[in-house]
């Protein structure tokens, strides 16, 4: 579990593809990560499967089914990824509850400067957008970030609408990202669980 909270970025040190897998090294700047330990890599929870504490490089396999949903896909050597560790209990929740499982791509439409802050559009998958209301969380590569709004149009897919302060914009790889690039989204996992719920009400109704 995390909770949206970047530590800090990571730089890609190395790709490794395989058949349908992938091997990614990065270096972390984590001096004590365990093998076996979850990390959250632009918003995907993966395991530490290797790890040089000298370097601080670390490994994950990426699964195809990864690499199906994500847009860790897009790898290369240089790419910069927002890098969070799991929640450790006690700690101050900041953020929101991330479970590091990927529920679609949004792509990056326009990012406009607003006094100090970044002003940014995102266009949606158009089957989770019932997760998304004013005002409310979302995970974008991994980052927790508050809706502030979501514009329903006439046609085409849906669209939020986000602010980006300077401290979130610079700390974070979202800065790195141009119009057109896509990001992973977690919708808010209580907004499905109140679905589930009224499901099955709504089944006993009937």
């Amino acid at each position: 579990m995390f909770t949206g909270i970047i530590d800090r970025m990571g730089q890609v040190a190395g790709v490794e593809r395989k058949e349908r897998d992938l091997r990614v090294a990065l270096r972390t700047g984590y001096p004590d990560l365990a093998m076996g330990e979850s990390v959250a890599v632009n918003g995907v929870c993966l395991t530490v499967v290797g790890f040089d504490p000298d370097t601080t490089l670390a490994e994950f396999d990426l699964s195809a089914e990864t690499l199906r949903v994500s847009s860790l896909v897009h790898l290369k050597e240089g790419s910069l990824l927002n890098l969070e560790r799991a929640l450790l209990a006690g700690s101050r929740l900041s953020g929101h509850w991330v479970q590091g499982h990927v529920d679609g791509l949004a792509r990056l439409v326009s990012v406009n400067l607003e006094g100090e802050s970044r002003r940014i559009e995102l266009e949606l998958p158009e089957e989770g957008s019932k997760y998304v209301v004013d005002k409310g969380s979302i995970a974008l590569d991994g980052v927790s970030l508050t809706v502030n709004q979501v514009v329903e149009g006439p046609s085409g897919p849906p669209r939020i609408r986000l602010q980006i302060i300077p401290h979130t914009w610079v700390n974070t790889a979202l800065h790195r990202n141009v119009i057109g690039d896509v990001l992973n989204v977690e919708w808010d996992i209580l907004a499905k669980y109140v679905e589930r719920q009224c499901q099955a009400q709504l089944s006993r109704i009937r």
